[in-house]
């Protein structure tokens, strides 16, 4: 490397593999642009010998090649009864990966008093991958406690 006469080294480097190389100085997290190649910040990051930084990227692009050695991703679908009273509760409690879908009113064969309470059904989604290297997971309390109210409506 050279040095001009201010003592500044001269580093003749890719500058668009080094922002996410700069970020990462900054505050500690990886930041890569979609359109940017992961194995170029890699490079940079083995080039100035930041050995955080490399394995971060090395989980990442790990991580991509097993999402895409997957497949295409499956989806498990559930769909609840609820009534418009409850209605935001339920969508706002949802978690551990449930996406909210569609909503569809069914109306009401329940009387509540003098005024007809409007039911609804509520179609939620989450990705189908149950297990990490193996090994399943527990789902939540939260997540036990909609199971439940689920599967009384």
């Amino acid at each position: 490397t050279q040095q001009d006469e201010t003592g500044a080294y001269l580093i003749d480097r890719d500058p668009t593999y080094f922002g996410p190389i700069l970020n990462y100085l900054r505050h500690g997290k990886l930041i890569i642009n979609k359109e940017l190649a992961e194995e170029g910040v890699l490079e940079e990051a083995e080039f100035y010998n930041i050995a955080s930084l490399v394995r971060l990227v090395k989980e990442r692009i790990r991580d991509n090649e097993n999402r895409t050695s997957q497949g295409p991703v499956k989806h498990v679908y559930r769909v609840l009864q609820c009534q418009e009273e409850e209605l935001t509760q339920m969508v706002s409690t949802m978690s551990d990966g449930w996406k909210f879908e569609q909503l569809i009113g069914i109306g009401s064969s329940y009387n509540y008093g003098n005024e007809d309470q409007a039911e609804f059904l509520c179609v939620v989604s989450r990705e189908l991958n149950n297990s990490t290297n193996g090994i399943v997971k527990e789902p939540s309390e939260k997540a036990k406690i909609l199971q439940e109210r689920g599967s009384r409506m």
